[in-house]
Parts: structure tokens; sequence; C-alpha cells
């Protein structure tokens, strides 16, 4: 899966430069799974502890089936901002997943135990065909995580708005692309 290939690299490449900041990047099937469980308390063992987290990202699929593991046909991006007890949805084929992150951000509240005032973000990049889904919340999940919430101070606000901002899918496919032959060049060299 690209998009949990993308939050590992961002994590490794990014986060782990910023010793103070307390930002998850949920995986794909645990956003799943805490959409698709009745009782998201039951996952608490499963999922980071969120007691001193900032901000979470959770990639969100429109997969209903849960035995269907790569069900679903579209992403949307959901940032949770913990400390401002804000849930942002960036849907780049709105509204195709709002039901979806409307759920989430019900199941996440009830696993940090507090109230989430949910906002779909329609000013969002919107593609321009069926199939860019994923890179745009990879693209849009680096943008946010670095431009915004990594480029200030803890204590400022920060504006989450992705108004006027246009995403080249190409580009961001090329992007990804480099990553992954820099990963496959680099395992090649540690077998030789």
């Amino acid at each position: 899966m690209v998009i949990a290939f993308w939050e590992e690299w961002l994590e490794r490449e990014y986060l782990t430069q910023y010793k103070h900041a307390h930002i998850v990047l949920l995986r794909p099937s645990m956003s799943f799974m805490l959409i698709q469980t009745d009782n998201p308390l039951t996952l608490k063992e499963a999922l980071p502890n969120f007691n001193r987290t900032s901000h979470i990202f959770l990639p969100l699929n429109d997969n209903r089936n849960p035995s269907i593991a790569e069900g679903g046909s579209h992403w949307s991006l959901l940032l949770v901002s913990v400390v401002d007890s804000v849930a942002f949805h960036y849907d780049s084929l709105a509204p195709s997943n709002r039901e979806e992150a409307v759920l989430a951000t019900k199941k996440i509240s009830e696993l940090l135990g507090k109230p989430l005032r949910f906002m779909d973000l329609g000013e969002s990049p919107q593609q321009e065909n069926s199939s860019d889904c994923g890179v745009f919340v990879c693209v849009q999940m680096k943008h946010l995580l670095l431009r915004r919430l990594l480029a200030v101070d803890s204590r400022v606000k920060v504006s989450m708005s992705m108004g006027g901002k246009s995403i080249d899918a190409r580009a961001g496919r090329k992007e990804m692309l480099k990553v992954i032959e820099r990963f496959r060049k680099e395992g090649e060299r540690r077998r030789s």
C-alpha cells in the first residue's frame, strides 16, 4: 500500500527530526479498523497512545465491506487537531468520502474522550480524473505536515486550509517513484 509506505517515509525522513512533535500518521489499515468497529475503545491497545498527541492524520477509504481488505475506490484525508478539537476533511473528489469522514471523526472523538468539531474543507484541491485520490492524499499529507504543522511553533494557530493550493498529481507520482527507487537501490547496495 503506497499510502502506508508514504506515511512511514514521512515519519523516518521528517518526524524523527522533531523530537517534540506529537503527531501520529495512522496507517490506512488502522483507520479502516477504527471506522469498522462498533466500539473504538476496544482498539485502544492496538492503536498508538494519543495522550500527548497534538495531531492525527487518518487516510480514509470508502470501503464499507470489512471482508474485502483491498476494497473501496476512493481515498481522502482526515486531519484531527487534538489540541483544537477539530477534524479537517480533505476530499479531492468531494463529497465522496464525507460519510466516512464524519464516522471516523465520531469514532476518534470517542477514543480521545473529547468532542471534535467536523470541518469538511470544500476548498480542497480537486482531482481531474478518478485515479489520483491516493496521490492527492500523500501530497496533502506531506504539505500539511511539513509546511503547516512542523514549520511553526506548536503554540501558534495555523491555517489548515488547502484553498488556493493546486496539486500536480504527475509531479506527486514522480516524487513517490523517486523515493521508492532510492530505497530499491539502497536495498540492492546492501545486499551486494
